[in-house]
C-alpha cells in the first residue's frame, strides 16, 4: 500500500467522524454577519449539499456514502478561502477545512479540478426548495436552514468506513463517474 492510500485510509473515518461537528462549525460562519458575503456564500452551497437528493455518491454506500459530503465541505472551505478571500482573519474551521484538501487533490488527480468546478456550481444550485441566494439574504428561511442543519447534525450516525484499500479504488471511481465533464 502507498503512503497516500495509508493517509487517505486514517484520515478519512476521522472526517466521517467529525462531518457534523464540522458542518455545525460552518453554520456559525453562515450564521454571523462579520463573515464576509463571499465566504458565506461558498459555506451555504457546501451545507446544501448535505441536503441534496442526487449526490456524487448515494449516502447509503457503504463505506463512502459521506464522503463525498466531508470532500464537498472541504473543498468549500478551501474556495471561500481563495476566491472569496476575508478581510481580517481566516476563521480556523475554513483553514483546518481547506488543508485537508491536499489529500483529495492527491486522491482524485486530475479529477480534483472537476470537483472544484462541481463545488463552485453549488453557489447557484438548490436543495429542498431553497438556493444560496435565498439562505444568504432571506434570515427567514436562513434560520430554517441552520435549524435544519443543526437537526441532521444531531441525527447524523457516523457511518463505518474499513481500511480497504478498494474503497479507495471504489471513491475514485465514483467520483470519476459522476462528476460533471
Amino acid at each position: 500500500m502507498n503512503e497516500l492510500h495509508t493517509r487517505c485510509l486514517d484520515l478519512f473515518p476521522e472526517w466521517l467522524r467529525a462531518l457534523a461537528t464540522d458542518a455545525g462549525e460552518l453554520s456559525k460562519l453562515l450564521a454571523s454577519t462579520d463573515v464576509p458575503e463571499g465566504t458565506r456564500r461558498y459555506v451555504a452551497g457546501g451545507l446544501n449539499y448535505l441536503f441534496k437528493s442526487l449526490d456524487l455518491i448515494p449516502d447509503g454506500i457503504e463505506d463512502l456514502g459521506f464522503l463525498d459530503d466531508a470532500f464537498v465541505i472541504r473543498v468549500a472551505a478551501a474556495l471561500s478561502i481563495r476566491e472569496a478571500p476575508a478581510g481580517g482573519e481566516t476563521p480556523a474551521v475554513l483553514t483546518r477545512l481547506a488543508a485537508d484538501t491536499k489529500v483529495i487533490a492527491d486522491l482524485l488527480g486530475k479529477d480534483y479540478a472537476r470537483l472544484e468546478s462541481y463545488v463552485k456550481t453549488l453557489t447557484r444550485g438548490v436543495a429542498r426548495g431553497r438556493t444560496v441566494e435565498e439562505i444568504l439574504h432571506d434570515e427567514t428561511i436562513r434560520a430554517a436552514f441552520l435549524h435544519e442543519v443543526s437537526g441532521w447534525a444531531a441525527s447524523y450516525e457516523t457511518p463505518s468506513f474499513s481500511r480497504d484499500e478498494k474503497n479507495l479504488v471504489k471513491l475514485q471511481s465514483f467520483l470519476g463517474a459522476k462528476l460533471p465533464a
